[in-house]
């Protein structure tokens, strides 16, 4: 089915001062891939509707599913969901969907994940697939934001470091023990993905950003077929 269902929030987590992380339990929900979308649909009082699309931030987890939202200054429906919507109140969601953009473990190959900013939120579902498998090949997650307090899932990634390879990229303001001067990403950032015929890349973020990483995995030696991008903005 792919009709409007209720969703019910029902824990709202801070990841950033302007993400937040929205989990509803949707009665019936019927499963989805690491990287799918959802349509969130908010009704007004006077029947004014809005829809907005969200990424899915894990695996599927019976009715269970967690939204990454960023507010954006202006925004008509990201910050109401980001910081007013009550806990127990309804909104209405479709999905799950979208095709190209998604993984699973039964993908074989080494997984390649490069998010700038909110961008994580998709490829937190496929990091977190994969830390859940019993997968033994290399992954490796890039991760550019343009300060430390912008990190999203800040934990959960030192935890992850542990098994499999993550980097944080910091574009405007690195901390000290960073070992890289603050700047975008560029090719150096990927020496130690060099490419090969069976890796799998998936690159999410702000237009700009997906745009300079694509262009910068295809100077690298990239086939385009191995590229997947998914951008906002």
């Amino acid at each position: 089915m792919r009709g409007w269902r209720r969703g019910r929030l029902t824990e709202r987590t801070r990841q950033t001062a302007t993400g937040r992380t929205l989990t509803l339990d949707v009665p019936r929900w019927p499963g989805h891939l690491p990287g799918q979308h959802v349509d969130v649909r908010l009704t007004a009082d006077d029947g004014y509707q809005a829809v907005r699309s969200y990424s899915l931030a894990a695996p599927a987890d019976t009715d269970r599913i967690e939204l990454g939202v960023q507010a954006t200054t202006g925004g008509e429906v990201s910050p109401y969901l980001a910081d007013d919507l009550p806990v127990g109140a309804e909104v209405e969601v479709k999905g799950p969907l979208g095709g190209w953009f998604v993984w699973t473990p039964q993908k074989p190959g080494p997984l390649l994940l490069v998010a700038g900013g909110s961008g994580i939120v998709p490829l937190m579902a496929m990091l977190r697939a994969r830390l859940a498998s019993a997968s033994d090949e290399p992954c490796t997650l890039l991760y550019s934001v343009r300060g430390p307090d912008e990190v999203w899932y800040a934990a959960e990634l030192d935890t992850a470091e542990h098994h499999v390879h993550v980097r944080r990229l910091y574009t405007r303001h690195a901390p000290d023990d960073s070992g890289r001067p603050a700047g975008r990403m560029t090719a150096l950032d990927l020496a130690d993905t060099p490419p090969a015929a069976e890796n799998r890349c998936y690159v999410c973020g702000p237009t700009g950003f997906v745009e300079h990483v694509g262009a910068l995995l295809l100077a690298t030696g990239y086939a385009p077929d191995q590229i997947r991008t998914e951008r906002f903005g």
